[in-house]
């Protein structure tokens, strides 16, 4: 008996020796480094060295589910071999130089849980298919330079419990699902040029129980468990 045991623990040992992320997961960080100038990073990855070794990567069951690299000098655009990390559940790069649109392929990651661009260049639309991240907790896109409107399919983040897009050069009206949302804690849309965010401010009171006071600014702050922070444009 305590030789299977053995056996079993060296095998167990063996396996995560030698396990390692898949050919598809690995391409996609070595175009993601190459694509942002990783050799200039603050915080490089040695590539000849395991995956596991790789500084803000954080792996599970040998698949990789989080990139953090926060104020790291990453300068480039995002590559969309972005989307074959299907099992990422954190992507969080803000703060740093990154510049180009959101690819397509973002809403491949339907695993993701948070989803961090703050501080960064950013141009061009929000894509569509971020819809597609329904497990999406926190979305950071603040201080970039996105253009154009929030699209509609933000209506299927039911799981968004802060959206953030303070800071950019967004138009048109805000999607009203967002404000029907129960799961919306904070809510940080000031310093774009968005139509409707003083009506948007007063469906999420509605829905939080919280008397109106149409007479009062609408910047907000819920008395309730959550916090839900609506902002509009000083320039309105």
């Amino acid at each position: 008996m305590k030789k299977l045991v053995l056996s079993i623990l060296f095998i167990a040992f063996c396996t995560t020796l030698f396990a390692q992320v898949s050919t598809q997961e690995k391409q996609a960080l070595i175009d993601f480094y190459n694509a942002t100038n990783g050799d200039n990073w603050n915080s490089t990855w040695e590539l000849n060295q395991p995956v596991s070794e790789w500084e803000g990567v954080t792996l599970k069951n040998d698949k990789v589910t989080g990139i953090t690299l926060l104020f790291n000098n990453v300068e480039g655009t995002i590559p969309s071999s972005i989307g074959n990390l299907t099992n990422l559940e954190t992507l969080e790069l803000s703060f740093n130089k990154i510049s180009g649109e959101l690819p397509a392929t973002i809403g491949n990651l339907e695993n993701l849980k948070v989803l961090a661009f703050n501080g960064n260049e950013l141009t061009g639309t929000i894509p569509s298919t971020i819809g597609n991240l329904t497990q999406l907790k926190k979305l950071h896109l603040s201080s970039n330079k996105l253009s154009g409107n929030i699209p509609s399919s933000v209506k299927n983040l039911k799981s968004i419990e802060v959206f953030n897009v303070f800071d950019n050069q967004l138009t048109g009206a805000l999607p009203t699902e967002l404000a029907q949302n129960n799961n919306i804690k904070e809510l940080m849309v000031a310093e774009n040029n968005l139509s409707n965010p003083e009506m948007f401010s007063i469906v999420l009171l509605s829905n939080s129980g919280v008397t109106l006071d149409l007479t009062k600014e609408p910047t907000i702050t819920s008395p309730a468990n959550s916090i839900i922070a609506v902002e509009t444009n000083e320039d309105e």
